[in-house]
């Protein structure tokens, strides 16, 4: 699996032998809710369950600011 690493700007191939660790910018919540604010939490959400699936250990941090 190839990732876009951001630190670097450039894509990288997904080093799974070592603990993956992810920090996720939530959403900041200033109006009504709306499926903009879902997705970000639900496609990291897909990435940790299919990293674990397979066998992949991972730190997962996620903030919401109100």
């Amino acid at each position: 699996m190839k990732i876009h690493d951001t630190l670097s700007s450039v894509e990288q191939k997904l080093d799974t032998t070592k603990k993956i660790k992810i920090y996720l910018c939530g959403v900041t919540v200033y109006d009504e809710s709306h499926i903009g604010h879902a997705r970000t939490i639900i496609v990291f959400d897909v990435l940790r369950k299919y990293l674990e699936s397979k066998g992949i250990e991972i730190d997962l941090v996620q903030n919401f600011t109100m």
